[in-house]
């Protein structure tokens, strides 16, 4: 959300099923959103009045994303008016990569023709994801 702005350039979502900490989904959303370029220096995230209400999540979960956010100095809290992206993660081949995402975008497209739905690819792509970096390490 920019400065004074009303709209959220991110949308948090959390996963109970993923056995992976709500703290720990928000803070790996914002960076992912900072490394595709989908929040930048300046940009406000959403209050934890916001996240909270929008998640249904404990607001001392919200504040310790933040508070690691800001450990790893990605975000700074201006008091009373909210918590502002201080650095990215937006790689400059990013840009370079867009073939790459043409190809997934039409990979997705084949499996939701298959039949497959959002949960079932996100399962299909996730273990074939985790299986491919294994063999790279």
């Amino acid at each position: 959300m920019k400065e004074g702005g009303d709209s959220a350039l991110i949308d948090f979502h959390v996963d109970v099923q993923t056995g992976v900490a709500p703290y720990a989904q928000l803070v790996q959303q914002v960076r992912q959103a900072l490394r595709l370029g989908l929040l930048n220096v300046g940009d406000q995230l959403p209050t934890v009045k916001e996240v909270v209400a929008k998640v249904a999540i404990n607001p001392n979960t919200v504040l310790k994303a933040y508070r690691e956010l800001e450990h790893e100095g990605l975000v700074s809290p201006r008091p009373g008016v909210g918590t502002f992206v201080t650095r990215t993660l937006t790689d400059d081949s990013l840009a370079a990569h867009e073939p790459l995402r043409q190809e997934l975008q039409q990979w997705l497209d084949k499996a939701y023709r298959a039949g497959l739905d959002a949960e079932s690819i996100e399962a299909l792509f996730m273990t074939t994801f985790r299986t491919a970096v294994k063999v790279r390490k």
